[in-house]
């Protein structure tokens, strides 16, 4: 039953993510809210089944929490984001900020971490001492992950209307409305995010296993899914280029190393079983 229930609840997120181009208005918001709702439990009750209460904690504060809070300094003072408002469309708000924005942040962070682990680890992803220099990669790869997320995001969600810009100049060239400072941002608390999540969840986050799947097969559908919406059916072709570019850092070396390890285990012999007398003897 554990293993199955990230499995439905990954199938439920999806079907919510083909859905959204299909509405408009008010059901479009609402299948927002539900969407972002659903990965927060698909992340949270991952980390809670897979590796316990003190990894699940650990993402709650630094992802929650912590998402919360640098939302709520960058609405108060446009640090270190920029200069933004959310509307209403999003549901209640708390100092400014829609509850359901941390819950994004938690959200993506958590397959962008495990993405990280395992593209730092051994062929299987076993078990082996972890150094400083896999320490950094993994900050690296986990923070460039989750914040090249926003390049699907923040274009798609200004032109819902969900928020906007007081001053977004500088940006990026196709993206108008939203200022470099805003991806800047993201990947500065992204860093900050994964550089604490590993010292508070402990060394149960260190490494990932066949239990992980939910969560690979999550980050790759985000990455081919935003790519295909925004080029197609959003009608955003700057925003699929940026993004394809950008969460391709983390993506595609992962779909690489999955595909090869699957392509290993395929080829791999099946185990010697010795014969058990009297049971498996032929006659």
């Amino acid at each position: 039953m554990r293993r199955r229930l990230p499995w439905a609840l990954l199938a439920v997120l999806i079907l919510a993510q083909i859905c959204y181009p299909l509405t408009t208005g008010a059901t479009r918001a609402g299948l927002t809210v539900a969407t972002v709702v659903l990965g927060y439990l698909l992340s949270v009750g991952h980390a809670l089944v897979t590796r316990g209460v003190r990894a699940a904690g650990a993402l709650v504060a630094v992802a929650t929490g912590g998402g919360f809070a640098i939302e709520a300094l960058g609405v108060a003072t446009g640090f270190p984001f920029g200069s933004y408002d959310y509307s209403g469309e999003l549901g209640p708000k708390l100092a400014g900020v829609p509850l359901i924005i941390p819950l994004a942040w938690t959200w993506m962070a958590w397959p962008a971490w495990l993405a990280a682990v395992r593209l730092t680890s051994g062929p299987a992803g076993e078990r082996r001492a972890v150094g400083w220099v896999d320490r950094l990669g993994r900050v690296a790869l986990g923070a460039v992950g989750l914040a090249a997320w926003d390049l699907f995001l923040d274009p798609q969600m200004v032109a819902e209307g969900y928020w906007r810009w007081r001053d977004a100049v500088p940006a990026l060239p196709g993206l108008p409305g939203i200022p470099v400072s805003n991806y800047l941002g993201w990947l500065l608390f992204a860093v900050l995010l994964m550089s604490a999540l590993r010292p508070l969840a402990g060394p149960a986050v260190d490494t990932v296993d066949g239990r992980d799947a939910p969560m690979f097969a999550l980050y790759l559908w985000t990455y081919l899914s935003s790519v295909l919406a925004h080029a197609v059916f959003l009608r955003l072709p700057a925003s699929a280029v940026w993004g394809a570019v950008g969460m391709a850092v983390t993506a595609v070396p992962l779909a690489v190393v999955l595909l090869r390890a699957r392509r290993d285990d395929a080829g791999r012999p099946a185990p010697h079983r010795t014969p058990r007398p009297g049971v498996d003897a032929t006659a």
